[in-house]
């Protein structure tokens, strides 16, 4: 199985970025919804039940009453339960939510290729949220899920941090969570202005997000983190947007002065990547996979982990500024539980990845295809 985990590792990145890689785009309505300014405290006054919301796919989504029992189709929005105190109401998780702490105690709605619907259904559940990337790559199950007359709540594609926090106040609305997750989303944009404070009048060299030859342009939100902690998004600079291929040409002559790579993921060995200033001097930023590659709270934390690498100084001066601002009598603090990035975190199936959606996930698919017709 190891021999395959590129392939893995792929998926899980196409399965983050959804319609952003050219998979099924979700609709505008929720896309919109998901990327306008924060309600914060207004809304933190109106928490109650019926509530009505419309989806990514334009479809208006009623909850009669707060729900008790959800399911989460895929990591991040998994990773967003837990970041706002919620576990305890998730009864359903994909497999590959099983970094979090007692993930292995909810049902694993996971199937062969995406999520089971039998499983899904046999949670009894109040609400199923599905990012981006599961609604793309399993369309048609998630459509048989919400014919049970059951609540689906389907998100947009993840394009930013602030896209991030907006979710993460959503998610707290629709699980009747107000309070904790406008807090959790406020905690968010804290820390990325603090980063930018703390990186004020400081030269950003040249970044370079890779993984499985595949590179995080403009519009995704491993871009925004990259750009939070400190670097100069490269691919975005020569024109790249969404998660597209890079090739050894265009690697070279970018010259990137850092490359950023997930954990279960390395910089290829060739000419081209031996070549650069970041190989030469060693610059390579090695991000924990489940919070640079899910598009939830932790993405925060990979922004951290590449502003210590690069800017030293400034992560020190950010971590004063944080220190003061936590001395606040109105601040409050939520730290996040720590993890460890699984084997199948970067993954092959609609309900386990931050997401690229369907057109990724067929790209992946095939070249296992390839590869295991060429092992016969």
């Amino acid at each position: 199985m190891q021999r395959y985990a590129w392939l893995l590792s792929l998926l899980l990145v196409v399965a983050a970025v959804g319609p952003a890689a050219g998979g099924v785009a979700a609709g505008p309505t929720a896309d919109a919804a998901d990327r306008r300014p924060s309600v914060g405290a207004a809304q933190s006054d109106v928490c109650g039940f019926p509530y009505t919301a419309t989806d990514a796919t334009g479809t208006e989504v009623t909850l009669d009453a707060d729900p008790e029992r959800i399911v989460t189709l895929n990591p991040s929005a998994a990773q967003t339960m837990w970041e706002i105190g919620a576990e305890s109401e998730v009864v359903g998780v994909s497999q590959y939510a099983s970094y979090l702490d007692g993930a292995d105690a909810k049902a694993n709605v996971s199937g062969p290729s995406g999520p089971s619907v039998e499983a899904v259904l046999a949670t009894n559940p109040d609400l199923v949220l599905v990012p981006s990337s599961s609604y793309g790559a399993a369309e048609e199950r998630t459509e048989q899920i919400r014919a049970q007359g059951v609540p689906v709540f389907v998100f947009g594609e993840g394009t930013s941090l602030e896209f991030v926090a907006n979710k993460t106040e959503r998610i707290g609305r629709l699980t009747g969570n107000c309070e904790a997750g406008i807090e959790r989303a406020a905690e968010m944009r804290r820390s990325i202005a603090l980063m930018e404070r703390a990186l004020d009048g400081t030269d950003r060299p040249v970044g370079l997000n890779v993984f499985f030859g595949y590179t995080s342009g403009a519009n995704t939100f491993i871009g925004d983190v990259m750009e939070t902690g400190g670097l100069r998004n490269g691919a975005a600079e020569r024109g790249v947007s969404g998660f597209d291929p890079i090739n050894d040409e265009t690697v070279v002559a970018l010259d990137p002065e850092w490359i950023v790579v997930p954990e279960n993921s390395g910089v290829p060995e060739t000419p081209a990547y031996n070549s650069t200033t970041a190989v030469r001097e060693g610059n390579v930023v090695v991000v924990d996979t489940n919070y640079l590659q899910q598009p939830a709270p932790r993405a925060v934390i990979a922004a951290e982990t590449i502003l210590e690498a690069v800017h030293p100084e400034a992560y020190d001066e950010y971590r004063e500024l944080e220190a003061n601002a936590d001395a606040e009598p109105t601040t409050t603090a939520r730290s996040a539980t720590p993890a460890t990035a699984t084997p199948e975190s970067p993954a092959t199936t609609a309900t386990g990845t931050p997401g690229f959606g369907a057109v990724g996930s067929v790209v992946a698919l095939a070249a296992l295809a390839a590869l295991l017709a060429r092992r016969r």
